[in-house]
């Protein structure tokens, strides 16, 4: 593609006039719904401080609802790319100008990396280092309405990272903002999940308990201390009644004073278990939290405990935090889940990580029990009923998705990465086993169409998150870069 600046500011109109394009025809539509008829609406509204709805964050929204607007590969000859950049790429983020900024952590050194690509091919068009932190440190970040990656850097700073390109027509990452936490997170301690409010503050949580807000317009930040002993192992999520916090023993929701100090709504316990699982990152539930709902979108929230025999779907009344319903899920597969749920409409969508194999876990996540085990697999989808008195499991199976599943408003379908068992009909993993991009009908959980990306540790997908882009482009980070999937 042709570097000269002319050429990308139409690119990037051209790109932008997508996006938001198709952002408007799904919010116009009374009720995008799977290809057999299944409503998926509505979900959380838009954020004013961050980006397009469906890429702005790992989970599509603030809301976390895994939902977006935007269709998967067309109905072409599917084919994929492998995007090498030497790194473990967990997010994969558009802003409204198309293109994709990556956040990436090397294989060699571990230093946290953005990284932007290229609409046209994929290909790494600048990078930039930041200061290297905890191992979630480099994975939460978001996209804000300026298009800036907003993160938090191992030197508890919050960076906003924009890109730029000079007169010559070549890109470059700055950091156009910057605020240092260091007044209310100790140096022991380092922030797992961000998000903004909707007075434009940025909520944050760190992995030893601490819930806090910064505005980086008037230097104010904020925090309050959850009680001893409890982690935040994933990330956080905001809706205009609030912020959800899910720590390793209960969920939250949080809202600010004038000032920006984080008070407690409510608080509803879990079950956490009596130890971590093989394939969660630590012990107690794998979700970032995840609001959903028929009325506005962000009626209920959903977690997955940890139970020690079977897992619990648990969702709460946003207003008041009273549990709708306790319903198991993962029947079928493994009973343990690091995955957000997919909420969209009434509808949840649970995947099974119980025993994937990741190569390395939190330093204070603690041994898990038992101390391996076969990845099963499974996906459960639970429906709330319409009168709000429980919820119903409408499908379970064995399907063993290896990514961050997300639901399409655009085509009706769900898209992820399956991994395959070296030998057909095994649960076990290898270093040689298959990855399988697939599209799942979400009303019978069935596959629709799939498409062999890969074979080998190479395309491992990690449990990573998938991005829809503009233009019916999917990207899949991997532990050695991004795939980019697409139709010819």
């Amino acid at each position: 593609m042709s570097s000269a600046p002319h050429t990308r500011s139409r690119l990037r109109t051209v790109l932008a006039t997508a996006l938001t394009a198709a952002v408007v025809s799904v919010a116009a539509s009374a009720a995008p719904a799977s290809a057999t008829g299944s409503v998926f609406t509505p979900v959380p509204p838009h954020n004013p401080y961050a980006g397009p709805d469906g890429t702005a964050t790992m989970h599509g929204d603030t809301g976390s609802s895994d939902t977006t607007p935007l269709a998967g590969p067309g109905s072409g000859t599917l084919t994929s790319k492998r995007v090498a950049l030497a790194s473990a790429c967990p997010t994969v983020l558009v802003g409204s100008d198309g293109y994709p900024v990556v956040l990436c952590t090397p294989i060699f050194g571990q230093v946290p990396t953005v990284h932007l690509l290229d609409p046209d091919d994929g290909s790494s068009i600048a990078e930039l280092a930041l200061t290297k932190g905890s191992l979630l440190g480099g994975v939460y970040a978001y996209i804000d309405q300026q298009d800036r990656l907003v993160v938090i850097d191992g030197s508890r700073s919050l960076l906003r990272v924009g890109h730029h390109q000079d007169a010559d027509g070549d890109w470059n990452l700055t950091i156009d903002r910057s605020l240092s936490l260091t007044s209310v997170i100790p140096e022991d301690d380092a922030v797992t999940g961000l998000s903004p409010d909707w007075q434009g503050r940025v909520w944050f949580a760190t992995g030893n308990g601490l819930v806090g807000t910064a505005d980086d317009r008037t230097g104010t930040v904020r925090a309050l201390r959850l009680p001893d002993g409890e982690k935040v192992a994933n990330s956080i999520s905001t809706a205009p009644q609030g912020t959800l916090v899910t720590t390793t023993q209960a969920t939250y929701l949080l809202t600010a004073t004038a000032d920006g100090t984080p008070r407690i709504s409510w608080r509803q316990e879990y079950d956490r278990g009596s130890a971590r699982k093989p394939g969660q990152l630590s012990w107690g539930s794998g979700s970032t939290p995840t609001f959903f709902g028929p009325g506005d979108g962000t009626d209920y929230v959903a977690i997955v405990d940890n139970a020690d025999s079977r897992v619990k779907l648990q969702v709460y009344e946003t207003a008041t935090g009273r549990r709708i319903c306790s319903t198991p899920v993962l029947l079928s597969g493994g009973a343990g889940s690091e995955n957000s749920p997919i909420g969209a409409g009434r509808s949840v969508f649970v995947a099974s990580t119980y025993g994937y194999p990741y190569p390395a876990v939190p330093a204070d996540a603690g041994d898990s029990v038992p101390a391996s085990a076969d990845f099963k697999g499974g996906l459960t989808r639970v429906d709330v009923r319409a009168d709000g008195t429980g919820c119903d499991l409408v499908w379970d199976n064995t399907l063993r998705s290896a990514a961050v599943t997300k639901l399409s408003l655009a085509d009706g379908k769900l898209h992820t990465v399956l991994r395959d068992p070296l030998i057909p009909g095994t649960s076990g993993t290898s270093l040689l086993d298959p990855y399988r991009y697939a599209e799942i009908d979400p009303d019978t959980g069935k596959v629709i169409r799939s498409f062999q990306v890969g074979v080998g540790s190479l395309y491992d997908s990690l449990q990573m998150a998938g991005t829809a882009a503009p233009g019916g482009v999917y990207y899949q980070g991997t532990v050695t870069g991004v795939l980019r999937i697409t139709t010819t």
